[in-house]
């Protein structure tokens, strides 16, 4: 199957919320283990970092938006499947 550029603009995106999340992730670590804030430290707690503090926010969006269309994309596929079996042992 060709990938699309639709899709591959998705895959990007996915890629990107990841790599937001893990950083916000590791200045979250940091300042509960060593009161330390890198992002505010880089860029001074301004309007920069509050920039950043909500990208990091709106990366783990995305990727929650991500994981709970798979769980229900594979919820609906069971649910499929399961009514398939029973439509066939009637």
């Amino acid at each position: 199957m060709k990938q699309t550029t639709r899709d591959n603009a998705f895959k990007w995106t996915k890629f990107i919320a990841f790599v937001l999340l893990i950083l916000g992730g590791l200045n979250l670590l940091l300042m509960g283990l060593f009161n330390f804030n890198l992002i505010g430290g880089i860029f001074g707690g301004g309007a920069v970092a509050r920039i950043f503090y909500t990208l990091f926010g709106l990366g783990a969006l995305v990727l929650l938006g991500v994981i709970l269309a798979k769980v229900f994309s594979n919820a609906k596929e069971q649910h499929k499947k399961e009514t398939r079996e029973l439509d066939a042992t009637k």
